[in-house]
């Protein structure tokens, strides 16, 4: 990357990030040198080291494609740049040795995900389209940030998309704009928080409500009552695992009862890497999987992957929520489901299949 021909190179640089199907590009500035990585299915990857002295060219030029004020460099600034039909949110923070910029690719053209392409097993797959048929219920997904919950969710939104059906949602921002659904996003500077947004989608004669996360009491309260009264609710949570959502919503002070009668399902989920096909190998020892001796895959790594690894597929753990889990939350007992199966379980079988390795089940679940 040379001064002389910055604006190409950074273009080309982000045409190489779609390529290689980055969620996120970071350039940050440190004392002696310049580094840009890029996320790539879910771990970051060092990809460039431009000379040092470009790094306010480079800041310069990305927030002039976001058309941000290049000179302000003490407060973050936040905007939008749009590069072969994608958009990519920007981000700048001041850090000790100048500025570092993240980009955000938004992949508008995920929104061709299908509920079929999720990865979920014929049987869960069945499941969470007959609960999506439902009038009225609240549905959950759970999982850490980057674990592919928003796309869940658009999937979802997408199948329930019909001329009959009057679907609102609200989202911190709008990731995919999709069409017939109605998206409002929040903006606290003017007062739009998810509950003032909410309460006016109950005026709006909602069929389907899409709550982007719920975060406080206030919009935990909007959902379950939202949920109650004959509209279908889609929310996502912040919890490790499917049960622990319903701790998380007691300890936001939804009582039990409202709990057991609103909530039909919740979804934890991950995101894992898979093996690449051309170079996986097959280990030489044994290892133990569900307390038996199983063979499984390393990574390796070719000009194919990144370190043995290429795309990425989802681990689902489905909590029905049967008359058996209604009785248990209501009487406050331990939530044991006959047939959950654990995002470990999941995972063990995918090991055992090839698809990915222990190495990295352990990286995304833990090692416990």
């Amino acid at each position: 990357m040379q001064e002389e021909n910055l604006v190409e190179s950074l273009d080309k640089l982000l045409l190489s990030a779609l390529d290689k199907r980055a969620s996120d590009i970071h350039f940050e500035p440190y004392q002696n040198h310049y580094r840009i990585r890029m996320r790539i299915d879910g771990v970051l990857q060092n990809m460039l080291t431009p000379p040092l002295m470009l790094a306010k060219q480079i800041a310069a030029r990305l927030k002039i494609m976001a058309n941000l004020n290049i000179a302000q460099q003490r407060l973050p600034q936040d905007g939008q740049l749009v590069i072969n039909n994608y958009a990519m949110r920007i981000a700048t923070l001041p850090v000790i040795n100048g500025e570092k910029i993240v980009l955000r690719v938004m992949d508008n053209h995920d929104s061709e995900l299908s509920i079929d392409d999720l990865g979920l097993t014929g049987e869960d797959l069945l499941t969470f389209k007959q609960i999506l048929d439902y009038p009225q219920g609240l549905i959950l997904v759970t999982g850490p940030t980057g674990s592919g919950k928003t796309m869940t969710l658009y999937s979802a939104l997408k199948r329930l998309n019909k001329p009959k059906c009057n679907i609102c949602s609200v989202e911190d921002p709008i990731e995919i704009p999709l069409d017939g659904i109605n998206q409002t996003a929040v903006n606290l500077k003017a007062g739009l928080s998810f509950s003032v947004i909410l309460r006016a989608f109950l005026r709006q004669d909602p069929d389907v409500m899409m709550i982007g996360e719920i975060r406080d009491p206030e919009t935990a309260e909007i959902a379950i009552q939202a949920a109650q009264t004959g509209h279908l609710v889609l929310s996502t949570l912040h919890t490790n695992s499917s049960i622990e959502a319903i701790i998380r919503l007691n300890q936001m002070g939804i009582k039990n009862y409202l709990l057991s009668s609103s909530l039909k399902l919740v979804i934890a989920q991950r995101l894992v890497r898979k093996l690449c096909q051309h170079c996986k190998m097959v280990a030489s020892e044994l290892t133990l999987i569900n307390n038996e001796p199983s063979p499984h895959f390393i990574a390796m790594g070719c000009e194919k992957c990144v370190g043995g690894y290429l795309g990425r597929i989802g681990l689902y753990e489905l909590l029905i929520i049967t008359p058996q889990v209604q009785q248990q939350i209501l009487t406050n007992q331990p939530i044991v489901s006959q047939n959950m199966v654990s995002l470990r379980q999941v995972g063990n079988k995918l090991v055992q299949q090839g698809i990915t390795t222990l190495a990295e089940l352990n990286r995304v679940l833990g090692n416990n």
